[in-house]
């Protein structure tokens, strides 16, 4: 069974306490009503958890079958080549069992779900920094200008130290955070803001050094290296964006 997660909303910008979706009590539960977008594999899942407000504070997590009235899914193909969908929810009926984790306390149970994704996704967005490196150094080992490979230009050689000191920093927060799930999950929160942040931006930063590095052909699809840039937006905005995640580590820390 393929179980899809929709928590994004128009506006919200991510922020997954930013819930317009409604559940309203009926006779048999509650009726939801809203919109979520971004729901990756949507257009295929059997089931899809999605986020509603229940009261003026809090919002619920609510399974719900796509083939239940009231429910329409349309289909998007983001630039990563991911597949994602926009969830249309139109008074679907729900019962107290489609409830997941406690009423009203959605937040405390998509956090922690949050936490661990975003150190997961930090450390895919780690491995495609150091691959989109790695591909660049050798091919300016072997592009030559001028008679000589441009690697042997120092102003390249700045960029690219640049780019290995942000990966290494970034390789030993993300360790810090994997390693923080089993051993302190107390630190778990503000080690994977960290990791969020560190990661979404340096693999951006990788991934455009590469597209400089590479030339025109870098923002071709004819080369593998302009995926990567495509990936790193992707990535950056998902789980949330490095802003918000420094926000949250500042918060965490009692800034």
């Amino acid at each position: 069974m393929l179980i899809a997660l929709g928590y994004d909303e128009p506006g919200s910008y991510g922020d997954p306490s930013k819930v317009a979706a409604i559940a309203r009590k009926s006779a048999g539960g509650f009726e939801l009503s809203g919109e979520k977008i971004q729901v990756l594999d949507g257009h295929l899942a059997d089931r899809i958890v999605v986020s509603a407000a229940t009261s003026d504070t809090g919002y619920t997590l609510f399974i719900v079958d796509p083939a239940h009235a009231g429910v329409t899914i349309t289909r998007q193909s983001r630039i990563d080549g991911l597949n994602a969908a926009i969830v249309h929810l139109d008074g679907v009926s729900v019962q107290h069992d489609d409830i997941v984790g406690e009423l009203d306390a959605g937040d405390t149970l998509l956090e922690a779900v949050f936490d661990r994704a975003a150190i997961g996704l930090s450390a895919q967005m780690l491995g495609a920094s150091e691959q989109a490196f790695a591909d660049t150094i050798e091919y300016i080992k072997e592009r030559e200008q001028f008679g000589v490979p441009i690697g042997s230009f120092q102003a390249l050689q700045h960029r690219a130290v640049s780019v290995y000191t942000e990966i290494a920093l970034t390789r030993s927060v993300i360790l810090a955070a994997s390693r923080a799930i089993d051993e302190a999950p107390d630190d778990v929160p503000r080690l994977a803001s960290l990791a969020k942040a560190m990661g979404s931006e340096t693999f951006m930063h990788a991934a455009k050094e590469a597209i400089q590095m590479h030339g025109g052909i870098g923002v071709t699809d004819e080369h593998d290296i302009g995926f990567y840039m495509k990936r790193a937006q992707a990535t950056y905005m998902t789980f949330g964006k490095p802003s918000q995640h420094r926000q949250r580590w500042a918060e965490l820390h009692g800034y």
